[in-house]
């Protein structure tokens, strides 16, 4: 009772206790979505015209992607991929809805029917073409017996409909797509109306761009002129030093002196019996398996090998050893090896070229061939009196006579073959290991009638190798991250600039890597990092900023040099664009005020240039031979009558000055139709990509990958 006193007494506190615990709870969810830092939670991937896309649904989709991708695509790729999927179906289907757009099961079925579904040999009766009521049926069976692959089939489902939604709302479009007779004969005559030119051209280049001298104030001006060329998207520059984990030339020299003390016999002393035991070497043992296995990091491979199969480096000198021989060691890549001659088989590789008549019912024949096998055989046999004539050249009987098409393209060569590969006919193999170098003769197999040359014999070679991989050493891997950490150290104690002037003194190579955006993964020269990238996007990251990330071999020290706000670029960034474009207008400014009024030969002379013809110059293919493409100087041509000369030209690549000495106007055509045709054909197959970017660029798309991703 004394207890119950106390909290009614302290009733008005427990209140406040309880409401302020109340008030904490639902502000709690103020504070998770929208911590001290500013950085806001978000549940969606991507907000499309007000529209968000579930980073719940993106995260299944992307799951779905990676069953159906495996390890082709990196996890970014497959992000990327499935974001922009995402985004076009957001954009897509605010269409079909604004629209009405939808489809009902019969139009489904016929997707489905013009598709590649329609190959499901479950969809298909027993004729092996696709039947409707057989897909409903399989449909409905998995529904009962097959629950994982019904599940599938539900997703596939969602895609046919987006699909055969997508269909309908391009082809509504196409359906409006047309062109009038008149736009036909507009671009008949643009490509057949010609006309010949006398020109001559004072190229830019004739002024150095050194003389032009641009300041930062009439960048600004141009980029202020042209702010549709000169957006850009949110980016960041960084450089780094890369330490890679690789061998030293001490771990080098430890690799081949170990792999080296393994070649000959060696004595180890017995403790246990008071005895010396001989331990066969790698050049006199007797069970080679057994002793790759304990010592080497390839095994024993007891296929015969041909020149072509070794190692560049030591072909011709593995080639020449005796059996019992050894060489080594050698580098190979970043293997320390010597190799062992284990046995020889003389001539076990030969090379071949063959003439092929096949016929109707022979393997693999051509459909079109028609002969019976009497009439190859016939033709067969005259071809090999052909082919042993001495004066034949058989790469040229085989290339215009052979069956066999891939042959026929390499002049009747088949490759070099050995006795144990069965990819040759048995007929065929037993002929060119029973014929001697040089040889031509006839041989039947399944595949029709053979005139076989044998062009090379090899040796081939059973080799051991003891193979030991170069790796950097514990201690050298030690000492990385300890000039790794000191760099770090080095930097982030000094001036941000002084980044490369630290690096300088301890010789490391710094590499800058710039415009980097928000989703991208391969860094150039270190791969795919993408830490580093949402790194450099954090908004805790300043410029200056140093961090040394653990990466595949290695580290890499990295500083973030400068962010790219998201907007108009500066002067600085359009520099590389804009100048050239400038000093191309104050160029042409000069050698129009430098040469107004004068006659072709004279601008020709006074600029040390020459005068110059073009024939045949149409308006749809405005280019002039050895001036590249000039729409506007050509476009000016075609307003000219002949033998009338036009202004100075400020053309692309320099200032023109033009005569037309010849107009050839378009033949007479009765009627345009076919070009009105072409052209209507032409904007239909360009609707579905240039409607959806038209939609995507009108869109407000926000994009929230990064803070998932």
């Amino acid at each position: 009772m004394a207890i119950l006193e106390n909290i009614r007494k302290r009733t008005t506190v427990l209140i406040l206790i309880i409401g302020l615990a109340l008030f904490a709870f639902v502000i709690s969810g103020v504070f998770s979505s929208n911590d001290f830092a500013g950085t806001k939670v978000s549940s969606s991937v991507a907000e499309v015209n007000g529209e968000n896309i579930s980073i719940d649904d993106f995260r299944k989709e992307v799951e779905n992607a990676s069953r159906r991708f495996g390890s082709s695509l990196s996890s970014t790729q497959l992000v990327n991929r499935v974001y922009d999927q995402e985004v076009r179906k957001s954009i897509l289907g605010q269409q079909f809805q604004d629209l009405g757009i939808d489809v009902e099961s019969d139009q489904i079925i016929e997707f489905v029917k013009t598709s590649g579904y329609a190959q499901i040999p479950d969809f298909q009766d027993e004729n092996g073409i696709f039947n409707p009521e057989v897909f409903k049926s399989a449909i409905a069976d998995w529904k009962v017996n097959d629950p994982l692959r019904y599940d599938a089939w539900l997703q596939d489902e969602q895609s046919i409909i987006q699909a055969a939604k997508e269909r309908l709302y391009f082809n509504l479009i196409k359906g409006g797509v047309g062109a009038t007779l008149s736009e036909g004969e507009f671009d008949y005559k643009m490509a057949n109306e010609k006309v010949d030119i006398q020109y001559v051209r004072v190229p830019y280049t004739s002024i150095a761009d050194s003389s032009i001298q641009v300041s930062k104030k009439e960048i600004q001006a141009y980029i202020n002129d042209h702010k549709d060329d000169f957006q850009q998207e949110e980016a960041r520059d960084i450089r780094f030093v890369y330490f890679e984990e690789k061998a030293s030339a001490d771990d080098e020299k430890s690799v081949k002196d170990a792999i080296t003390a393994l070649l000959n016999d060696t004595v180890e002393y017995s403790e246990e019996r008071d005895a010396t035991d001989t331990i066969s070497g790698f050049s006199t043992t007797n069970d080679m398996a057994a002793f790759l296995d304990r010592n080497s990091d390839t095994k024993f491979d007891t296929i015969y090998k041909a020149k072509k199969d070794l190692p560049a480096v030591v072909a011709d000198t593995l080639m020449a050893l005796k059996i019992g021989e050894t060489y080594g060691p050698y580098r190979d890549g970043d293997f320390f090896k010597i190799s062992r001659i284990m046995d020889v088989k003389p001539e076990g590789s030969v090379k071949s070229s063959h003439i092929l008549y096949a016929y109707e019912g022979s393997e693999r024949a051509n459909p079109d061939i028609t002969r019976t096998k009497e009439e190859a055989e016939e033709e067969a046999k005259k071809m090999l009196v052909e082919a042993k004539k001495a004066d034949a050249n058989f790469a040229n009987l085989a290339r215009e006579n052979s069956d066999d098409p891939t042959a026929a393209q390499r002049s009747g060569d088949i490759g070099y073959f050995q006795e144990s590969n069965l990819g040759l006919a048995e007929a065929y193999r037993n002929y060119l290991f029973s014929h001697d170098l040089g040889e031509i003769g006839l041989v039947e197999t399944p595949f029709g009638f053979h005139i076989i040359k044998v062009d090379d014999k090899q040796d081939i070679l059973q080799i051991a190798t003891l193979s030991r991989e170069i790796e950097p050493s514990e201690e050298t891997i030690n000492t990385l991250f300890t000039d790794a950490t000191k760099f770090e150290m080095a930097t982030i104690d000094g001036e941000a600039e002084s980044f490369s002037d630290i690096a300088k003194e301890s010789s490391y190579s710094v590499r800058p890597v710039n415009k980097i955006k928000e989703m991208d993964e391969n860094l150039p020269g270190l791969s795919a990092q993408r830490s580093i990238v949402q790194w450099a996007f954090n908004d805790d990251t300043k410029v200056g900023e140093i961090k040394r990330f653990s990466i595949n071999n290695g580290y890499a020290v990295v500083q973030l040099t400068k962010k790219h706000e998201e907007g108009l670029m500066s002067p600085e960034d359009a520099s590389a664009t804009a100048l050239p474009k400038i000093r191309k207008e104050r160029k042409a400014e000069q050698i129009i005020a430098a040469n107004q009024g004068k006659a072709m030969d004279v601008l020709a002379k006074d600029n040390n240039v020459t005068t110059s013809n073009a024939t045949a110059v149409t308006m749809k293919s405005p280019t002039i031979p050895g001036a590249g493409r000039e729409p506007l100087v050509i476009g000016a041509a075609f307003g000219l009558g002949q033998d009338a000369t036009s202004e100075l030209i400020k053309g692309e690549t320099g200032v023109f000055l033009v005569k037309v000495t010849k107009k050839e106007e378009a033949p007479t055509l009765e009627n345009f139709s076919t070009y009105a045709n072409t052209l209507k054909t032409n904007a239909s197959n360009r609707v579905n990509s240039a409607v959806y970017n038209a939609l995507k660029e009108g869109a407000e798309i926000e994009d929230k990958r990064a803070i998932f991703y």
